[in-house]
């Protein structure tokens, strides 16, 4: 990634109370060439995603295909998520994006925006949103209606 976007992330990442930190777990991208195999590429990072989780974690892949959260909303499933009380994994796919065998795993689908985002930046808006709805659970000022 370039230097902003680890710079961007960890500007937000380290922000974070201890009980809504981020994790940042990366999976190696798979080489792409001009004749790459695609569908293959997916599989093999999706399959990569799916080794990582951690057991029994709540697993919220993001796809654009996904529900869309207010911030308030996001916040309000934050508070439920963490009453749970387990891990909770955010999983970002590839260029690719994600296999349908990880959309069925996922407890839920999440979708940052109608809009494309180039990869890089979902991870910044990512962390970003999870502060915010994090502050707005703790009553900072940082989110302002």
């Amino acid at each position: 990634m370039p230097a902003w976007v680890e710079h961007a992330y960890q500007d937000y990442a380290k922000r974070l109370p201890p009980h809504c930190r981020l994790v940042l777990k990366e999976i190696p991208a798979q080489k792409r060439t001009a004749n790459a195999d695609l569908v293959k590429i997916k599989h093999l990072e999706s399959q990569a995603l799916l080794d990582q989780l951690p057991p029994h974690c709540l697993t919220i892949a993001l796809d654009e295909s996904g529900e869309l959260f207010s911030t308030k909303t996001l916040a309000t499933q934050l508070a439920k998520w963490q009453q749970d009380g387990r891990d909770i994994a955010l999983l970002i796919g590839g260029p690719e994006g994600l296999t349908q065998t990880v959309r069925d795993h996922a407890d839920l689908i999440w979708s940052l925006s109608p809009l494309t985002f180039p990869h890089p930046l979902v991870r910044v808006i990512l962390a970003e949103q999870w502060y915010r709805a994090c502050s707005l659970l703790a009553g900072h000022p940082y989110h302002r209606e």
